[in-house]
């Protein structure tokens, strides 16, 4: 009688090996579910980012020239003349020191006219970012 009792309750000391298996299956076929959505998120978010560094620096280049009469030399210089706290991190090189510096035509103006993303890839709809 005592192996019987015994038998009973080792059956409640864990799962069973279908039961874990089940219980995998499930959150493997909620994660293939999920994690696209994710990294598709967080690409609209790096992509959104960028537009909003570049605008930014975009428009404190045209307050600069609109202030100083010509262009930055470098991008330090919106920084020291106030013009921007810091220079903002390019969201896919996760650098400052990333930026692709655009020059003016007229040498003599400055050096910086535009900015650009240094990043090699593609957005989402199929521009480059480096085109921005």
């Amino acid at each position: 009688m005592q192996t019987g009792k015994r038998a009973a309750h080792a059956s409640n000391y864990g799962f069973s090996l279908i039961e874990v298996l089940v219980a995998l299956a499930i959150v493997a076929s909620i994660l293939t579910i999920a994690a696209p959505k994710y990294f598709t998120s967080v690409e609209k978010a790096k992509e959104a980012v960028l537009k909003e560094n570049l605008y930014i620096m975009r428009d404190a280049i045209d307050k600069f020239r609109a202030d100083q009469g010509q262009y930055p030399n470098v991008l330090a210089d919106l920084v020291t003349k106030k013009y921007l706290r810091t220079i903002p991190p390019d969201p896919f090189t996760d650098s400052p020191n990333s930026w692709i510096i655009v020059p003016p035509s007229n040498a003599s103006a400055g050096a910086v006219q535009d900015v650009k993303s240094s990043a090699p890839n593609q957005a989402r709809d199929g521009t480059w970012y480096k085109d921005w």
